[in-house]
């Protein structure tokens, strides 16, 4: 079966096993379902996530122009600290900006290749940490906006890793840490504006993939240099889909590419 569509970052449901599934325009497909089984992605083309024309992806889905003007990319997405609608101050469209930055936000560290800090919506716990290939994640702060998020998070990136590292992560390359013990030792660190919002008591939550192999040496599918790959899944974690000769596939990181998926 031949399923084709624009691709967007996979949906997730966090059970004993996180459930993936991949929004092919008229069709739903369950990642897991795939495990052990030969599957074939082609390169079609490209559809901007934004405008949905049929133009080069630039970054994050977009095209160069929708890139340089939808609000939904505005640096203030990759860096929290720069938010402004708590101030009532627009960036690219206040109305927009306002409904997203002005809800509560979580500071959280999670265990993916190593102990590193980040920053979610509220409502986007735990899918944030699964997109991360999260196996363990513990809250630190919650607070009322996208900004006090930043300047908590800028501030204890001074002490912790803010960055994930994928090949270690797809390896599960990882040393057991206690997240909780990080948290009290970073709790001195948070900015005076967000210490009141520090989380005592909650547990960490422990996320489980389905993988049946992990890659010894993982290698990055580039679809534009290689537009035709065909191989076994043995796994998804992140947003990646790891095959059996040890080629991993970024789904979210080619959003905005057209593909057929042939199973």
């Amino acid at each position: 079966m031949t399923y084709k569509g624009v691709l967007k970052k996979m949906m997730t449901e966090n059970s004993d096993k996180i459930q993936y599934y991949l929004d092919m325009n008229t069709d739903f497909i369950n990642m897991n379902q795939l495990l052990e089984k030969e599957i074939t992605i082609n390169f079609v083309g490209y559809e901007c996530l934004n405008c949905h024309l049929e133009k080069q992806v630039y970054r994050q889905g977009f095209c160069k122009s929708c890139f340089f003007d939808t609000p939904n990319a505005g640096d203030w997405i990759l860096k929290p600290e720069l938010s402004k609608a708590h101030l009532g101050i627009e960036d690219r469209d206040l109305a927009y900006e306002q409904q997203v930055q002005l809800k509560p936000h979580i500071v959280y560290l999670a265990n993916s290749s190593n102990v590193k800090v980040g920053v979610t919506r509220k409502t986007q716990v735990p899918t944030r940490w699964i997109d991360q290939g999260a196996h363990e994640a513990i809250e630190i702060v919650e607070v009322p906006n996208r900004y006090l998020a930043g300047i908590t998070e800028v501030a204890l990136k001074e002490h912790v890793a803010d960055k994930t590292n994928w090949r270690k992560m797809l390896k599960n390359d990882i040393a057991p840490e206690s997240l909780a013990e990080w948290r009290e030792k970073l709790k001195s660190y948070i900015p005076e504006e967000a210490k009141e919002y520090f989380i005592e008591n909650k547990t960490a939550t422990i996320l489980n993939f389905p993988v049946l192999k992990y890659p010894e040496k993982p290698k990055s599918l580039n679809l534009i240099k290689t537009p035709n790959y065909t191989g076994k899944l043995v796994g998804v974690k992140g947003q990646y889909l790891i095959f059996e000769d040890e080629t991993v596939f970024n789904v979210r990181s080619n959003e905005g590419l057209v593909v057929t998926i042939t199973v």
